[in-house]
């Protein structure tokens, strides 16, 4: 489990192929301090496992699966990623709920000066925009984000300095592909409430839980 709140920019230093799948050896500083064989750290949002490691880089499989739903296979030597450790039971909780397991990309088509902010508007699936709501939360390649505006297109986030000069984000352009990845409780909520479209809604009928049931009690 992840908060969205990226630890540092990583760097391709190698690209190992294979049929359907590949390998990809990442250089860091912050995030090697305490890693471990096995650890999770999401990669641009997508969860991998470090299979092997060093002082200063680790190793993580990339299966077929992961590399038809993001873009990670487009990583060559020398791309810069956005690193983060899975949360510390312990620790701060800055951002919002994230799985690592991205619901789709989406496609940067506009990015804005607004005084010392920059918007990002970015394209996505009818699939993805129905989870979005206004001052919801969204993960963009692995970075917990406000959405400041949504439409049946697509939806725009407000990027202060910090969160450009920490990530990624600050070097895409303008029809760059990004990973995305709803939030997590509003997946879960549509499939209890049996919600058309939604996954294991055969009978939703049999479900006790309704709207006014969890507006009752605050939710």
């Amino acid at each position: 489990m992840f908060t969205g709140i990226i630890e540092e920019i990583g760097t391709v230093e190698a690209v190992r192929k294979g049929k359907d799948s590949s390998v990809l050896t990442l250089g860091a500083s912050v995030v090697m301090s305490d890693l471990k064989l096995g650890d999770s750290v999401a990669v641009d949002g997508v969860c991998l496992t470090a299979s092997s490691l060093n002082s200063s880089s680790f190793s993580a499989d990339v299966m077929h699966e992961t590399l038809s739903r993001s873009p990670l296979g487009k990583l060559t030597r020398g791309s810069k990623v956005n690193l983060e450790r899975a949360l510390l039971a312990q620790g701060r909780f800055g951002g919002h709920i994230v799985s690592g397991h991205i619901d789709g990309t989406g496609t940067i088509t506009a990015i804005r000066q607004d005084d010392n902010a920059v918007w990002y508007t970015v394209k996505a699936d009818a699939a993805i925009l129905r989870y979005i709501v206004e001052k919801g939360s969204i993960a963009i390649d692995g970075i917990s984000l406000t959405v400041a505006r949504i439409t049946d297109e697509d939806f725009s986030v407000s990027l202060i300095p910090h969160t450009l000069k920490e990530t990624t984000l600050a070097v895409k352009k303008v029809g760059s592909l990004v990973n995305l990845e709803n939030d997590l409780l509003a997946k879960y909520v549509e499939k209890l409430l049996g919600a058309p479209g939604s996954a294991g809604t055969e009978q939703p009928e049999q479900s006790t839980l309704t709207r006014e049931f969890l507006l009752s009690h605050g939710f």
